[in-house]
């Protein structure tokens, strides 16, 4: 028999947080989240993402083990933007027993209905600094640090379960040796026309210090039109600070000012710190050496942020952000480099890589269902 309960105590929080663990036990594609993040998900205090927002945690238990967990998230923010009432479900994971993948969604439908909600989403998170969709491509493929891996079977399951599809996503490997022979010849004509890679002058952390404002500015801009975006607010300033800022290499980071010193196009690039947080299961402080050695030396970057200002969308500004990210690859012959997933709604970013030689890394989507 399967049974599915809300965890309240700290205990039954850790068997949350864990599970994937034992789950995942032999798979070399996985990197759990951090567990220090993941406990708190529930706590406003330290989870700076929460927010506006409510959220539930289950575990599902068979035989008095648990095979499976899921949390249900309402962010009103979203559902008041877009005048929706929609749950996400998040954190999906389970055994391949399609009746515990029912009750944990039963779970998060009940949630939703007790609050008044019409729709069951998911994967989502609570915000899109958040691991979001489910993989449905590229199961050879490693994970990186913002995205999750699932088995094949966890789409099997959401198909059988009358869930339809709802966005989606591409992750593209780029070949630094065949690039867009135009991005150098734009890069030194903006250049001359006088906007600016601070990063090439300043130190990333001056950078975050002075232009912090303007860099949300800019990012809230870029995102505006993507499924389910939220605006990122001061309290999730700090959080993605906190997120991104530690892993970045200045090497790999592009904020593009105009004249008027207001940047107007950005690029995040992370080194591949995956190996580092599977190899600590998702510990922190265990992780913190091979993630340092990663970004002191990376061998692979995934770019998780690139955004234009919409006003500068036709200017070829985004050729000074992979001019210098792909200049740098190649001089320190970095090993891969990949885009971190890009919805397939969003082809004014697609369209930016045309000139690219470009491999399909992995897929993934998320499903939605009315509420029963």
């Amino acid at each position: 028999m399967i049974t599915v309960k809300e965890c309240k105590t700290r205990k039954e929080m850790r068997q949350f947080v864990n599970f994937p663990l034992s789950l995942y036990k032999n798979c070399p594609y996985y990197v759990p989240s951090l567990s220090q993040d993941e406990i708190n998900i529930t706590n406003k205090k330290k989870n700076l993402s929460l927010g506006n927002s409510d959220v539930k945690c289950f575990i599902a238990l068979k035989n008095n083990k648990v095979v499976g967990r899921i949390a249900g998230i309402i962010v009103h923010d979203c559902n008041k933007n877009n005048n929706e009432k929609n749950i996400r479900f998040s954190r999906i994971d389970m055994i391949d027993d399609i009746e515990v993948t029912k009750a944990l969604l039963k779970a998060v439908n009940d949630y939703g209905k007790e609050k008044g909600m019409e729709i069951l989403q998911g994967p989502w998170g609570f915000d899109d600094a958040d691991r979001e969709g489910m993989l449905t491509y590229g199961y050879d493929e490693y994970s990186s640090y913002a995205t999750a891996y699932s088995y094949p079977y966890y789409k099997e399951h959401m198909e059988k379960l009358g869930f339809e599809k709802e966005s989606e996503w591409v992750e593209n490997r780029f070949d630094k040796d065949h690039t867009d022979p135009r991005f150098p010849k734009v890069a030194e004509m903006l250049k001359n026309r006088g906007y600016r890679d601070l990063a090439e002058t300043m130190p990333v952390n001056k950078i975050i210090k002075k232009y912090a404002d303007s860099f949300f500015e800019c990012y809230n801009k870029s995102y505006a039109e993507l499924d389910n975006f939220i605006p990122v607010d001061e309290r999730q300033k700090q959080s993605m600070i906190q997120t991104f800022a530690v892993l970045i290499n200045g090497r790999y980071f592009s904020t593009i000012v105009n004249k008027e010193d207001k940047i107007i196009a950005f690029g995040v690039g992370i080194p591949y710190v995956g190996d580092a947080i599977r190899k600590a299961r998702g510990n922190l402080y265990l992780a913190i050496p091979g993630m340092l050695k990663a970004k002191r030396k990376p061998k692979k970057i995934e770019f998780a942020l690139i955004g234009v200002d919409p006003e500068y969308r036709n200017s070829g500004v985004h050729a000074l952000v992979a001019n210098r990210f792909i200049k740098h690859a190649k001089e320190d012959n970095m090993e891969d480099l990949f885009l971190d997933p890009t919805l397939t709604t969003n082809l004014k970013m697609l369209n930016t890589w045309q000139g690219m030689k470009l491999t399909l890394r992995c897929k993934r989507q998320t499903y939605r269902k009315p509420i029963e």
